[in-house]
């Protein structure tokens, strides 16, 4: 796989369709529509995972672009922890809670994964 800009990265990608699928929970519900600060939050942790995948990557070095992963991944563990808030406030039920969760835990762990390769690689950008 050839992996000039950002764009290529199947891990952005992913992060994409999340923001994707928060964008339209978020336009599914009136009543979580009508919660400005906590859609704000959400928006902005779920979006920070993809900006700061694209950052690190313009960064000069694999080093810069582990820290961003890095903060990618907190991000992705802040939207979880919104997600509890959403369904302990009956703003989702368990099954939309459900497949938000996996599919945040899933790119936690390929963050996790591609930050140890950046470390070890660093060649990756070259």
């Amino acid at each position: 796989m050839n992996i000039s800009k950002f764009e290529d990265l199947p891990i952005w990608m992913e992060s994409r369709v999340l923001v994707n699928k928060i964008y339209k929970l978020i336009e599914s519900s009136a009543k979580l529509r009508k919660d400005f600060s906590l859609t704000d939050q959400l928006k902005r942790s779920a979006y920070s995972i993809m900006l700061n995948i694209a950052e690190g990557f313009e960064r000069s070095s694999n080093k810069e672009f582990a820290n961003f992963i890095n903060i990618s991944k907190g991000s992705a563990g802040e939207v979880r922890c919104i997600l509890y808030i959403l369904l302990d406030n009956k703003y989702i039920d368990k099954k939309q809670f459900d497949e938000l969760y996996n599919n945040l835990e899933n790119i936690s762990i390929k963050l996790s994964n591609f930050r140890k390769f950046l470390l070890r690689h660093s060649d990756f950008k070259k």
